[in-house]
């Protein structure tokens, strides 16, 4: 594994910005999970060998970051908010359906390459949980109608764009 000619140019021009090394840990990380859509080991070798800094940092911050991961995903990563307030509005019910539905476990990918399951502490979303961030895209109020209506649309690729939410009255 090796950085493209055009990723060593762009860390040279940030090498001007950053004196410290260490701080051109995650803009490496990104230029690589752009490029393969994970950090592998080897990954992290590279980056720890351009930067000369010790592996283990590079290790630190991939298992840190959620955004980064060192195994393959799936094209759709559908990460389910499990916090307190969208665990009380269902969201264990929601990780089932999509478990069952799917025919995968959370941290897990469909065979087909297109879904991986996975959680998430909080995404901001406590009054209209239960919820799930699908790259940019937040789904709110989920129940098993419109958690089928999304999976459908990304079968057939479609970029399921959130529409404003009605918000719940509350009594």
């Amino acid at each position: 594994m090796e950085f493209t000619e055009a990723e060593l140019k762009q860390l040279e021009q940030l090498r001007t910005r950053y004196p410290d090394n260490r701080s051109l840990t995650l803009p490496c990380m990104w230029m690589i999970q752009k490029r393969e859509g994970f950090i592998s080991n080897e990954a992290c070798q590279l980056i720890a060998t351009e930067l000369d800094i010790p592996r283990i940092w590079v290790e630190e911050v991939r298992s840190w970051y959620s955004m980064f991961t060192e195994k393959e995903e799936g094209k759709y990563v559908l990460e389910v908010c499990n916090n307190i307030s969208c665990s009380l509005l269902g969201s264990q019910q929601i990780i089932d359906y999509l478990c069952d539905k799917l025919n995968i476990k959370v941290g897990e990918t469909t065979d087909d390459g297109m879904f991986t399951i996975k959680t998430a502490e909080c995404l901001g979303s406590c009054g209209t949980g239960p919820m799930m961030q699908i790259g940019d895209n937040y789904y709110e109020l989920l129940d098993a109608e419109k958690v089928d209506a999304i999976l459908e649309d990304l079968r057939n690729g479609k970029e399921h764009a959130q529409q404003p939410q009605q918000f719940p009255e509350y009594k």
